[in-house]
């Protein structure tokens, strides 16, 4: 076993260890109940309409909704998991262990916070999303409903982006200071859709323009083809209108990844000079357009110049200013932190901050992981991402000889959680329920291609007319 083996726990005995597990002990325990239940059978299909009506929410309604059907979904995956007679291997792999050892770092650092009924809070938030995770990773097993999903979610976000497109021709009041009054680009529209926030909006719309292209491909007829392409062209528009450097800047990087993901598995079908010339061509057209849009667009390129212009920008400004200050939080609890959640944070940080810099988050997901669970949890959350982006590879590469189409759903979702890391560098938009919904949608896509027997064509128990949608794309 190499080092890197060791890293990723590609060698570890899941299998074995979950079965001697004191806190695996009680999944299947009502097995027997499964076989003669008539409920039973129809949870499954039951738990994708919940997780599907979630989606379709999140983005429109309170987020005391979502956060309901949110503890539906939870309700959901206890009675399936307790009822559970899928072989261990489709069941545990050791992305589960570490996510676990993260929620625990997240239970100590609630117990030790010096505003623990805050840090409560967002435990329970952190756990009910956690919980929605583990059954929409449970119903992925199933590649009709992994593209039912991906779907709703896609469609539910052409929802959203046909109003901030309406936004972004007509104009729509700002509802706050999101662009230097001092600059060039002061007076255009910043669109936001139903989420209020245009940073908001960008976060939610970046994973449609890598799902997006991998419907394109993965979806058979014309009909269906054109639906993606209209989708992805104006979820790249209503993006663009949101002015979001961190989305914008995000979604290139999914692009960037998205295209060497699939150039690397079509690499095998290409002659020998193209195998060469392929990947340089691909970074020097991508470089390409985003020259020619920095010269023909004066909006696009004094917006992402700002990026450079330090302290100048009244939005760099900001953040430095609370990076400085949450930089002390961590420094005073580095280990376990305050506590999960925003309502933790907002009670700390306030003694922090400096004069007329009041902020609801760190304004970076790093270091948002770091003061809410210290380095110990935030070293567990990477080590998990580290864990489960190396299985899906290995996978990737394992497939490749196969030129299955539906890979380009694990595909997609890796180029997404690659541009949504990026733009976690510059805001916390994960830590609200519209983004953070698709963030755990994206885990359980690769944790799908991940466990064992996820990629065979099970028959979908109960599902009706489910099924024949789903296999459609």
């Amino acid at each position: 076993m190499n080092l890197w083996q060791s890293i990723t726990l590609a060698q570890f005995p899941a299998q074995t260890w979950a079965k001697h597990s004191f806190l695996l002990r009680g999944i299947g325990l009502l097995n027997a109940w499964r076989s003669q239940s008539l409920l039973v059978p129809w949870l499954e299909p039951m738990a994708l309409l919940v997780v599907s009506a979630m989606f379709i929410v999140a983005p429109l309604v309170s987020n005391t909704y979502t956060g309901l059907l949110a503890l539906g979904c939870g309700a959901l995956w206890l009675v399936l998991t307790l009822a559970d007679d899928r072989p261990m291997g489709q069941r545990f792999i050791p992305a589960h262990l570490l996510l676990m050892a993260y929620w625990f770092v997240a239970c100590l650092a609630t117990a030790q916070s010096p505003v623990k009924g805050a840090a409560a809070v967002g435990l329970v938030k952190l756990t009910l999303y956690l919980l929605a995770f583990l059954l929409m990773e449970r119903l992925m097993r199933f590649p009709q409903w992994r593209s039912v999903l991906t779907t709703v979610y896609l469609l539910t976000a052409l929802f959203v982006t046909v109003y901030g497109i309406r936004q972004y021709l007509f104009g729509a009041e700002a509802l706050a200071t999101w662009v230097d009054p001092t600059s060039p680009t002061a007076d255009q529209t910043r669109v936001y859709s139903y989420l209020g926030n245009p940073n908001l909006l960008a976060g939610y719309l970046l994973p449609t323009i890598p799902l997006g292209l991998a419907v394109l491909v993965r979806w058979r007829g014309w009909l269906p083809k054109l639906l993606a392409a209209t989708m992805t062209a104006l979820n790249l528009i209503c993006l663009y209108g949101t002015g979001s450097r961190g989305g914008w800047i995000g979604a290139a990087l999914a692009v960037f990844v998205m295209g060497i993901l699939i150039l690397y598995w079509y690499l095998p079908l290409l002659p020998p000079l193209w195998r060469v010339s392929v990947f340089p061509m691909f970074i020097g057209t991508l470089v390409t357009m985003i020259v020619l849009g920095l010269l023909f667009s004066s909006a696009f390129r004094d917006r992402a110049l700002s990026v450079f212009a330090g302290r100048e920008d009244s939005s760099n400004n900001f953040r430095i200013n609370v990076w400085n200050s949450v930089g002390e939080m961590i420094r005073d609890r580095p280990w376990l932190g305050i506590g999960p959640g925003n309502s933790a944070f907002n009670r700390i940080y306030p003694l922090y901050q400096r004069p007329n810099y009041s902020a609801l988050g760190a304004y970076s997901v790093y270091l948002e992981l770091m003061v809410e669970v210290g380095l110990i949890g935030f070293s567990l959350f990477f080590w998990f991402l580290l864990t489960l982006v190396s299985r899906a590879l290995t996978r990737l590469h394992q497939i490749r000889e196969q030129q299955d189409s539906s890979v380009f759903l694990l595909v997609g979702a890796l180029a997404a959680m690659a541009g949504m890391l990026v733009h976690g560098f510059v805001d916390t938009v994960w830590y609200r329920p519209e983004v953070a919904t698709v963030w755990w949608l994206l885990v359980a896509v690769v944790f799908s291609y991940g466990t064992q027997g996820s990629q065979q064509a099970a028959q979908v128990p109960n599902s009706g007319g489910l099924q024949d949608v789903s296999e459609a794309s």
